[in-house]
């Protein structure tokens, strides 16, 4: 059972008593409200149907995810307002404020703060998002993320993690919470996704995570990570949709496969492992319950109710709200959920929200005005700080740079963006960014084509798949251009598992078949992994963000303007020799 008194608490007897207090004048349908984080339900901001929403369910926690700062904020004060009880409100800041709101700032990406010397990079990405998200009345932080980046095909986590090494990955992630605390002492923080993602290539939004590693294995990775972070007053874990099967087989002798849940749904790994071995005495919350990983082994009537017996104390998302408590309510009448286990949750619950401030009616609401604060231009020299930082020369074998322009500024162009998936495809606006930062940098850019470009500009036409497999002579080509740039912003989420480069048609002209005729460099603007995909090119850097200040500062790099000054994960090269050269 939780102590409150004690780390991550630290409540006194006052606080204490209003927890106790608040759990014994709730009705049961208001103790099963309290389990859950909730997205708003019906889109705008009508205050009568918020106040009806929050009065109906009595959510323990809630998530904006919509329109701007101004909105974002007069949402949360109204459900912050309108709730009997104080609301947990959360935010997603991967990558700085604008994980909160549009408006927020991007400070850096985890794998560019792990390519950073130290981490200042990633106390400045927690002390942004903290201050940010703390404008809009967020006072729940589900960051940062301290998944170790064991497998280069695992794209889910790739730039979400601060690297392959433990301490690497335990220091920045310490580095940011300090910052999110130096922004504001009453947010809490949760590390994310227990037991540890990174180590194969599936997505948990599409299928169960499995973490294969052995329990000696897990234990000097992710358990020395979560443990030190635990030691030192964690208060939040996000636990992933991930199964921790050597662990699983070691703490329950003879299980079968067949019974071999994700963390989820794993009491062994909650209860057993991560409370009374772990001493974790803080709140749990799982993944979202709408990824497929959650889904994979039970029916969500069995899977709701089993994470919270399992030791979850609040679950991330409704598919129903009223069947989802439905389920919870069939359990506790059965006595599958104790009295005792529901208890235990709302004290953590409850004794985070003291824990944060929140037992009094005031309830810590920002003022408006601080909303300026939000993409501010102090907050934007850290993503150029970060920037110039941590871009990274992966490889120039050939020595092509700095490349200096006096000598040649003929530059062939090949933009490789994702592969569009709506009929609501206009090009992509940070090809062109890319365009004027070369441009203004003294560049002469010649555009390769692209198939859905063609498309777009001249109508659906198989003269458009033609052109994209027209090649001029070599010799024309070489006398034309000086070098050839490769930009890679490729990304996806929960569609496919591993998400590699794809040129947009077949033999397409995009093809590095120009890389032994001119010197070729290739820019990734986003994952840190597409050597695997262009190994042949041997000029490569990682920038790792589709953003100008980023796309700037590569292209000033490149021509000797700054220093490299990032440092390549061993990922990078995707296990392979060929990618090195």
């Amino acid at each position: 059972m939780v102590d409150l008194k004690v780390s991550p608490f630290f409540l006194n007897d006052r606080q204490v008593k209003w927890v106790e207090d608040t759990i014994k004048d709730m009705t049961l349908d208001e103790k099963f409200g309290q389990l859950f984080v909730l997205l708003k339900a019906t889109p705008g901001i009508n205050e009568e149907n918020i106040r009806a929403e929050v009065g109906r369910i009595n959510q323990g926690g809630h998530r904006w995810q919509g329109a701007g700062k101004k909105d974002a904020y007069r949402q949360n004060k109204l459900f912050q307002s309108s709730s009997k009880y104080p609301l947990l409100i959360a935010a997603n800041c991967d990558d700085g404020g604008i994980g909160a709101v549009p408006e927020g700032t991007f400070v850096a990406t985890a794998a560019e703060c792990g390519a950073g010397k130290d981490t200042q990079n990633a106390y400045n990405l927690g002390y942004v998002s903290g201050k940010e998200a703390s404008a809009v009345g967020c006072n729940w932080m589900f960051n940062p993320v301290v998944d170790i980046y064991m497998n280069w095909r695992n794209t889910i986590v790739n730039t979400r993690s601060f690297g392959s090494d433990r301490e690497k990955v335990l220091q920045n992630a310490r580095a940011y919470i300090k910052g999110v605390k130096d922004a504001n002492l009453n947010m809490a923080c949760t590390a994310k996704h227990f037991p540890g993602d990174g180590v194969e290539e599936l997505d948990q939004h599409l299928a169960m995570g499995v973490n294969n590693l052995s329990v000696d294995e897990w234990e000097k990775s992710f358990g020395y990570v979560y443990r030190t972070l635990i030691d030192e007053g964690l208060e939040a874990i996000m636990v992933g949709h991930i199964a921790l099967p050597e662990m699983s087989r070691k703490l329950c002798p003879g299980i079968r496969d067949q019974d071999i849940k994700p963390a989820t749904m794993a009491k062994e790994l909650l209860t057993d492992l991560l409370r009374d071995d772990m001493g974790f005495n803080g709140l749990v919350i799982t993944d979202a319950t709408h990824m497929v990983g959650f889904s994979a082994t039970s029916k969500r009537s069995e899977a709701i109710p089993k994470a919270i017996i399992a030791g979850c104390d609040m679950i991330l998302f409704a598919n129903d709200i009223e069947e989802d408590i439905s389920f919870l309510k069939k359990a506790y009448e059965s006595g599958e959920l104790t009295d005792e286990r529901l208890t235990d949750a709302l004290r953590r619950i409850l004794g985070m929200k003291a824990h944060l401030n929140m037992s009094t009616e005031q309830r810590n609401f920002p003022d408006e005005k601080g909303l300026e604060i939000i993409g501010c231009w102090q907050h934007l020299e850290y993503a150029k700080q970060a920037a110039d930082q941590c871009i990274t020369l992966v490889k120039d074998t050939r020595n092509y740079l700095p490349w200096d322009i006096s000598k040649g500024n003929r530059l062939f162009l090949v933009y490789v963006g994702s592969t569009p998936t709506t009929l609501g495809y206009r090009k992509d606006p940070v090809k062109q960014v890319v365009i004027d930062e070369l441009t203004d940098a003294g560049f002469e850019v010649d555009v390769c084509p692209n198939y859905f470009d063609l498309e777009l500009d001249n109508g659906i036409s198989p003269m458009n798949f033609v052109r994209m497999l027209s090649h001029e002579k070599r010799e024309d080509f070489v006398k034309k251009h000086d070098l050839a740039l490769v930009v890679i912003n490729v990304k996806g989420y929960a569609q496919e598992n591993n998400v590699r480069l794809r040129w947009s048609v077949n033999h397409s002209v995009e093809l590095p078949w120009y890389n032994e005729e001119i010197p070729t460099i290739g820019m990734s603007l986003n994952y840190t992994n597409h050597l695997i995909d262009v190994p042949q090119i041997h000029t490569f850097i990682n920038a790792y963000a589709p953003r100008r200040e980023h796309i700037r500062a590569a292209i000033d790099k490149m021509m000797g303007k700054s220093s490299f000054n990032g440092t390549a994960d061993e990922s990078v090269f995707c296990g392979r020799w060929d990618t090195r050269l």
